[in-house]
């Protein structure tokens, strides 16, 4: 009688990486499910199907993330403002968390106790999958080649896995591979690695794959109206030619396309990892920075003061939460609770200029605005009493005075700061 092999799901991308540790855990005896998430990538999936099945995969699992990966990660974080170190709009730490729980669903469907990825064991992606692996099912187990060592032993780089897969009879594009590494979803296209580790390399041209460099967009503005419900985009209407968009994913599928079009969302930058080690990456982020603009100018007139001082504090902390991999965890849930009551009132329209990589603010309005053009009026007095600021001034110059007179004093005991 024939032994059961034991299951394992590998997120599987087609890629030489991916295609060497699926021949390679079947070589070892397992029966391997090859699984893909569709969050956007430009990718021939019948192709990656076959390559899969092929290479000896006993099932392949394509599955359609992307509506998904748009209103349950993209619109949440765009809600919080969400930009890591002040810069990265997040466009692969927000794709990880949702394949990650689609592998575990399939995993678990499937009676498999083994999940795999090819993420390596110096980046963020490896920290990303597999947080999200152990929080959707702490039982699960995890193989992750590039930190074994039997198979670091066999592999010690590019050649090691183009050799394996010549070898095992792996199909492997002919066309010369760019001299950088790619991670393409609905919300950006990344660059990193190769001849962009030296970060005083320019990126020219030919490396942008989604946008048109802002000086070869068109002469032409195009105007567009961006309208919000509780803090997300319901409607995307081009007030040049009319095109209405309301369904989120055709609404944001639009919104890169507008942005690619006119240059939008090029962002060159050297991060911080979160396993301690800087890097260099280009991103191509178009959509996702037209929408950032318009929730971040919507806010302005709807929401409270005190508010939005909070929610800024918050924005950078839920930025790191899933830049690091903590998008399923109870600080995670916290910060969401406390952005979404943020967002009650963020209803409205932003008006937009696309122009060579810019996105100016035309205009807003909001039936929740805060905005009484009387009182902020220096022509109409509006209910404002002028007199009132001499107060409020004397009030708020208390400590300031104090505060003074401490440093007179000390500065004539002959006493430092």
């Amino acid at each position: 009688m024939t032994e059961k092999k034991e299951k394992i799901v590998l997120a599987y991308s087609g890629g030489l990486d991916t295609s060497v540790i699926l021949k390679w855990l079947i070589n070892k005896g397992y029966e391997v499910i090859a699984y893909v998430g569709d969050v956007g990538q430009d990718d021939d999936y019948v192709e990656v199907k076959e390559k899969a099945l092929a290479i000896g995969a006993s099932k392949v699992y394509i599955e359609d993330l992307k509506e998904e990966f748009v209103t349950d990660y993209i619109f949440p974080a765009i809600k919080a403002n969400a930009v890591y170190e002040g810069r990265y709009l997040l466009g692969t730490a927000l794709a990880r968390p949702v394949i990650a729980k689609r592998q575990i669903e399939i995993a678990e469907a499937e009676g498999a106790t083994i999940v795999s990825h090819g993420a390596t064991g110096k980046g963020n992606d490896q920290v990303r999958f597999e947080l999200t692996y152990y929080a959707q099912n702490p039982q699960i187990k995890v193989f992750a080649p590039w930190k074994d060592k039997e198979f670091l032993n066999e592999f010690q780089g590019r050649t090691d896995l183009l050799n394996y897969a010549a070898k095992e009879g792996i199909p492997v594009k002919s066309t010369l591979k760019k001299p950088y590494s790619e991670d393409d979803n609905l919300l950006h296209i990344s660059h990193e690695a190769g001849v962009l580790e030296d970060p005083a390399y320019k990126a020219e041209r030919e490396i942008m794959s989604k946008i048109k460099m802002p000086q070869d967009a068109p002469d032409k503005e195009t105007h567009i109206a961006v309208y919000f419900k509780d803090g997300n985009p319901i409607k995307v209407v081009n007030l040049d030619d009319g095109t209405t968009e309301t369904q989120p994913l055709e609404l944001f599928i639009y919104l890169n396309k507008l942005g690619a079009e006119n240059g939008i969302g090029l962002l060159d930058m050297v991060e911080n990892r979160y396993v301690g080690i800087k890097s260099r990456g280009i991103y191509e982020t178009p959509g996702g920075t037209i929408l950032l603009a318009a929730h971040m100018d919507i806010e302005g007139i709807a929401m409270d003061r005190e508010v939005m001082k909070l929610r800024n504090m918050l924005s950078p902390v839920f930025a790191e939460f899933a830049y690091n991999g903590f998008w399923f965890s109870p600080e995670m849930e916290f910060l969401m609770a406390a952005i979404n009551k943020s967002q009650e009132l963020i209803d409205g329209v932003v008006y937009l200029t696309l122009y060579k990589g810019n996105v100016m603010i035309d205009g807003r309005e909001s039936p929740s605005s805060l905005y009484n053009q009387n009182l902020s009026s220096m022509d109409i007095e509006g209910g404002f009493n002028q007199q009132d600021s001499e107060g409020f001034i004397k009030i708020n110059a208390i400590r300031l005075m104090a505060h003074h007179a401490i440093t007179e004093m000390r500065k004539k005991n002959g006493q430092s700061k």
